[in-house]
């Protein structure tokens, strides 16, 4: 019952994110909205490994959080200062 609980209450947060990333006012806030849903997303794969009793879903769970924190550190990057880090054309 609590199992059930928990995957409804993720299910209302996950539309409450979405929700939050097609309204966001800025592009941050839209970001912050998709670093939601990921994190969401990693309970849900966390939560239905449990209720399947299936423990490799931990390790899905752990890759796709360090994919969704790298991602965000990338965008939010490009964002605030237009480039990944590279040179430029000239550099050497």
């Amino acid at each position: 019952m609590m199992m059930i609980v928990g995957i409804v209450a993720c299910g209302v947060c996950l539309v409450m994110a979405l929700i939050r990333t097609a309204l966001g006012p800025t592009a941050f806030d839209r970001v912050l909205a998709v670093n939601a849903i990921g994190t969401l997303m990693i309970l849900g794969i966390s939560l239905h490994g449990f209720i399947m009793e299936r423990p490799e879903f931990v390790d899905i769970a752990l890759l796709y959080a360090i994919l969704n924190f790298i991602g965000t550190f990338a965008v939010l990057k490009i964002f605030s200062t237009g480039s990944l880090g590279d040179r430029g054309k000239g550099s050497k």
